[in-house]
């Protein structure tokens, strides 16, 4: 993952499970997140960005 933001994630397809370790050493794990979401963040210019458009207050 190239982001300023981000250190590493995981997704589980099955399960619709987000994993975002963020490089401030925080870890959040996201339920009922689509495939698209997922694919959308980790091929954004900014995964940041992404994640606070998309991700951020929209998923437990």
């Amino acid at each position: 993952m190239n982001s300023s933001a981000i250190a590493d994630v995981a997704y589980d397809p099955s399960s619709r499970t987000l994993q975002i370790t963020f490089r401030s050493g925080g870890t959040y794990t996201f339920h009922g997140v689509p495939a698209d979401i997922y694919r959308g963040l980790i091929t954004a210019s900014s995964p940041g960005s992404f994640y606070h458009n998309h991700i951020r207050g929209r998923f437990r």
